[in-house]
């Protein structure tokens, strides 16, 4: 099994940046594949960043240029460091980890953080 727990977010005004953590606990092994995804009220879950085990990001459109996923291996810890904030950007965020990127399916999530840009 494995825990994820989500930091960093936090009300901020449009322009300003912010960096959310995501610590992993348990059976690791199973999360060589790590993800952000973000949903706002009323909006479809989507997913924004993805990042292999061997360090390959992938991006959606809206958050190209803007946000970088990283990890920290060691510590077990993938980041999401966004800049620029929109208010478009408020949402709730989620950590994701499934044991590899071909995987359909995440397998584990986290509870969340929340971001708001006004």
């Amino acid at each position: 099994q494995v825990q994820l727990v989500e930091s960093g977010g936090d009300s901020v005004a449009a322009g300003d940046s912010l960096t959310l953590s995501c610590s992993a606990t348990g059976y690791t092994d199973g999360t060589a594949c790590m993800g952000w995804f973000r949903q706002s009220p009323g909006m479809e879950r989507e997913g924004i960043a993805s990042i292999t085990y061997e360090g390959v990001t992938l991006y959606i459109d809206s958050v190209k240029g803007r946000f970088t996923i990283s990890q920290d291996i060691a510590k077990n810890t993938v980041y999401l460091q966004m800049n620029n904030l929109r208010p478009d950007d408020t949402a709730m965020y989620y950590c994701a980890a499934k044991r590899q990127c071909s995987d359909a399916e995440w397998t584990y999530w986290g509870q969340g953080t929340q971001v708001t840009v006004s």
